[in-house]
């Protein structure tokens, strides 16, 4: 890693400001591989997971990744152009600009729930802003990373982008290079660990964690609609989704209501489950036992759970998890307490939605926040009084996929963003430069100080 790190920086320095023309063409090559080696890379992923929805990996790794190479293409040029900065009257006729300049190399470090997706995602940006990338997939993703391995090795040099594999020992070491800016997606406890091994190096880092994002149904809220996009950002991907809804928050009177609404548009998208092509397993035998536990430790505690789809239990050696409603819910149960990352949704009840407010803002601030209803006054409500991530009204998740808005946490969530234009920024230095023409009268400032200096200052005052 070491090696590959020097030669990156060694290439950087070479060219420390790629032309257009090269960046674009890192863009169209990215874009080639992710539609040349897309059925490998659905395959590879399924066989990690034990089965993965192929549809859910064209979703939500490979259109994704395309769709942001191809947006970076289309702006890059704008992107790249310096920008006009105000100057103030007393500093003319000297003029500002700020010039965006590529930092060097950026280490990425990419989770196993959207290997792919979160690995060239940012790889897009650091590409666009003219800089070598370091890329450490998971190692709980095995067939994928070495597929990746391959793939990268076969579209670009490896002072341009290059990927390492290995285990946790090896993601330890990863973190601890003096790369330029680092990106990890990850726990928050991880998360953690990471940002003080880049502390070292004073390595700038994005941090896209995760957290408990809430959904929030307004008494206004519309459950048969609301309903089908709850389901679809449950369960999309098993919950194992860092931007899910991790619970809802619903009106006390309407629980049963919700539950009907719930049961039925499961029913519909994901009838029988553990035979359903679309409905992808849990990624290993810990993760699912951990999930098992939450369960029961929420039952044992007095909750509720109801099946999503009635009485069908899971076929012996399948990971395929039976998605759940846990009702009932307090805060002293570990479904509460721990991020989910699977297809169970705890419903919590609130009598106004001050009280729900009040809930969301009493814990970490999350990655992510849904509201789904009518009233605007409501929604502009929460709107103000909560913070997160991002927000997606009346949907799930797909605030994630807006090129042209940021994407990251905030707290315990995560800090610093990406995507877009907002990608580029994050892995530039936008270096501020003053052009200073011959003639101007910075001279009545100078040394030695007297009346002059004193008339000036006074001057100054009034007009700044």
């Amino acid at each position: 890693m070491a090696r590959i790190l020097a030669s990156q920086r060694q290439a950087f320095a070479g060219d420390m400001t790629p032309s257009h023309a090269v960046r674009t063409d890192r863009l169209r090559r990215l874009l080639d591989m992710t539609e040349r080696h897309g059925p490998a890379l659905v395959a590879a992923i399924s066989s990690d997971f034990g089965h993965r929805s192929p549809h859910e990996t064209r979703l939500a790794d490979l259109m994704l990744v395309a769709a942001a190479t191809r947006h970076a293409m289309r702006h890059l040029r704008a992107w790249m152009k310096p920008r006009r900065a105000p100057t103030a009257l007393h500093y003319r006729p000297g003029y500002s600009r700020i010039l965006r300049q590529p930092l060097g190399v950026v280490g990425v470090v990419a989770p196993w729930n959207y290997p792919y997706q979160l690995a060239m995602g940012p790889a897009v940006g650091a590409i666009a802003a003219g800089n070598r990338v370091m890329i450490k997939p998971s190692e709980l993703t095995p067939a994928f990373s070495a597929l990746l391995q391959q793939c990268v090795a076969a579209t670009f040099a490896e002072e341009e982008m290059a990927v390492v594999t290995g285990d946790a020992d090896v993601a330890k070491a990863f973190v601890e290079l003096p790369f330029d800016h680092l990106v990890f997606t990850g726990s928050t406890s991880v998360g953690r660990l990471v940002a003080q091994a880049a502390a070292r190096n004073l390595t700038p880092v994005t941090l896209e964690l995760g957290g408990k994002s809430p959904a929030i149904l307004d008494a206004s809220c519309d459950f048969h609609v609301a309903a089908p996009r709850l389901i679809q950002g449950k369960l999309l991907n098993a919950g194992q989704t860092c931007i899910a809804p991790d619970y809802a928050l619903v009106p006390a009177e309407r629980t049963e209501e919700l539950v009907s609404a719930l049961l039925q548009a499961a029913a519909k998208m994901y009838p029988g489950y553990v035979g359903n092509a679309d409905y992808t397993a849990i990624i290993n035998a810990r993760h699912y036992a951990r999930l098992q536990e939450l369960v029961e430790d929420a039952r044992a505690r007095g909750a509720r759970v109801i099946a999503l789809n009635g009485v069908e239990r899971p076929m012996p050696g399948s990971r395929k998890m039976v998605p759940a409603i846990v009702l009932g819910v307090t805060p002293d149960m570990k479904i509460m307490q721990e991020e989910i990352f699977g297809p169970l949704l705890p419903v919590m009840t609130y009598r106004s939605l001050d009280d729900a407010i009040g809930y969301i803002n009493r814990n970490d601030r999350p990655l992510a926040l849904y509201w789904f209803g009518k009233d605007r006054r409501h929604r502009d409500q929460v709107l103000a009084q909560t913070i997160s991530g991002g927000v997606t009204i009346n949907d799930c998740l797909w605030h994630f996929g807006q090129e042209n808005m940021p994407f990251g946490g905030v707290g315990a969530s995560g800090n610093g963003a990406y995507h877009g234009e907002f990608g580029l920024r994050t892995f530039s230095k936008e270096k501020p430069v003053f052009f200073q023409p011959r003639f101007n009268g910075m001279f009545l400032l100078y040394p030695p100080y007297g009346k002059t200096f004193e008339r000036m200052a006074t001057l100054l005052k009034r007009i700044t």
